[in-house]
């Protein structure tokens, strides 16, 4: 799935060139190259197929070149990952009933990807065997009130691999008083919006359970993999509701189950996510551009242009991001704001700065 525009990460994302296109961490790979290299020890390139926004087909297709055009999905406008979920599955199930799924994030990091594919390898032998939803959970580190939260059963076994727990619930971002209660309870887990199922375990859920998504990309089967599924796609997205997965299948269904992981995993949401998985000086600043220079600068993510001279003085805590002529200067503690900032920006200054 690569159709966000990462706005928490201006002004390095844009609208136009948002971050799972981006270089963010600075080691020579954009995120969606990541993921995709990621997976091709689990799955040929020709069966990894990317959704997005028809607006990033030529970005997908420069940075993927492995992929043809078939594989990547156009979404015409927005519509959350049900929708986004739901055209694959019927468009790749046309062609193979029998397929099973990992459906991932395009911009998230995996620091340890030998155990992750460990764990991808587990839950895809126990989908095909099962009629399982399965979702990926992370043992949390700390209470984090950034990300959703699964609860598991912690007496019943559903699976020969014991990382495999049933489902009690799902809880979205919490206050932090009740994410300090989760973390304490041992019995919860990170969201990581990683899904495994067979096609035939989503497609079942969709029709039961979110059936004004589920039934509008059914009844285009047929028609995809031809000349009619731009149309029809172009048709679909104009009536199908804006609703996630986990809203719309996940919480309602009862064959849930998720796998109790712990790989380095981050979602990689926010500035301070990215500054979390960053390596740091011994001021703790973490620092991409070749040029920085700082004094009595503590604790600061920055990331700059490499030809570009910075000069920090005393900043504690602090986000400092250059980009295509915009710079932003923002507490670490205030980086929630930076939506509003965008909006601000877009309403002010013009689309051509967001």
């Amino acid at each position: 799935m690569a159709g966000g525009v990462g706005a928490r990460f201006w002004p390095m994302s844009r609208t136009t060139f948002p971050k799972q296109f981006l270089d963010i961490l600075g080691n020579g790979k954009t995120l969606i190259r990541q993921a995709f290299d990621r997976f091709l020890p689990n799955c040929p390139a020709g069966n990894i197929y990317v959704v997005t926004n028809e607006i990033y087909k030529d970005l997908v297709l420069q940075q993927l070149p492995e992929i043809s055009e078939s594989q990547v999905l156009c979404e015409p406008t927005r519509r959350n990952t049900a929708p986004c979920i739901a055209y694959a599955t019927y468009k790749i199930c046309q062609d193979d009933p029998e397929a099973n799924f990992v459906v991932a994030p395009s911009d998230h990091i995996i620091l340890n990807e030998d155990l992750f594919r460990d764990f991808i390898t587990s839950a895809l032998g126990a989908a095909q065997e099962n009629d399982w939803l399965i979702t990926l959970g992370i043992t949390p580190t700390r209470p984090d009130t950034g990300y959703g939260y699964i609860q598991f059963n912690t007496s019943l076994d559903v699976h020969p691999d014991k990382r495999i727990r049933k489902v009690k619930t799902f809880t979205e971002k919490p206050k932090l008083e009740m994410a300090k209660s989760f973390l304490a309870s041992g019995d919860f887990l990170w969201n990581s919006g990683i899904f495994i199922w067979s096609g035939q375990s989503i497609m079942k859920a969709f029709e039961k359970l979110l059936p004004e998504v589920g039934y509008i990309f059914k009844d285009g089967v047929g028609k995809y993999n031809t000349a009619e599924e731009e149309e029809f796609i172009r048709d679909a997205y104009g009536v199908c509701k804006s609703i996630s997965i986990d809203y719309g299948v996940m919480e309602k269904a009862g064959n849930v189950q998720v796998m109790v992981s712990d790989f380095g995993w981050s979602d990689l949401g926010t500035w301070g996510s990215l500054y979390d998985n960053l390596g740091k000086s011994n001021d703790g600043n973490a620092i991409i551009g070749k040029n920085v220079m700082t004094y009595n600068t503590t604790n600061c993510i920055v990331n700059v242009p490499k030809d570009k001279l910075v000069v920090l003085q005393g900043l504690d805590d602090y986000i400092v991001v250059e980009s295509d002529g915009i710079l932003l200067v923002c507490k670490k503690q205030d980086e929630q704001h930076i939506r509003q900032f965008v909006n601000d920006v877009h309403i002010d200054k013009g689309e051509k700065y967001v």
